[in-house]
């Protein structure tokens, strides 16, 4: 993948176990999700247990909000989707896809 100079310090995702839960963290990049806005530079990340249950938890959390990126397979080999809701507040619910 060809990525400009200036992102090849960014961090695309690191997590972090802390007990039974997980730290989820990445850098800002321009272009990508939500223009950055002071206020709005975090997201809250949610693991699904299944396909159905991301299909029923982003229907309900995303409602009067704007949906960033449906509900996809992704390259990383998660179901992936990206949403604002009615309050402003960023999210993002992964899970990860079953490898055959």
């Amino acid at each position: 993948m060809n990525v400009p100079d200036s992102y090849k310090n960014r961090v695309m995702h690191v997590s972090l176990a802390i007990g039974d839960s997980t730290l989820m963290a990445s850098d800002h990049v321009p272009g990508c999700g939500p223009a950055l806005v002071k206020g709005n530079d975090f997201a809250i990340s949610i693991t699904g247990k299944s396909k159905d249950h991301c299909d029923t938890l982003f229907a309900k959390l995303s409602k009067g909000g704007e949906v960033k990126m449906p509900l996809d397979e992704t390259f990383w080999g998660a179901y992936f989707g990206m949403w604002t809701d009615q309050f402003g507040i960023n999210w993002m619910i992964n899970y990860q896809l079953p490898q055959d």
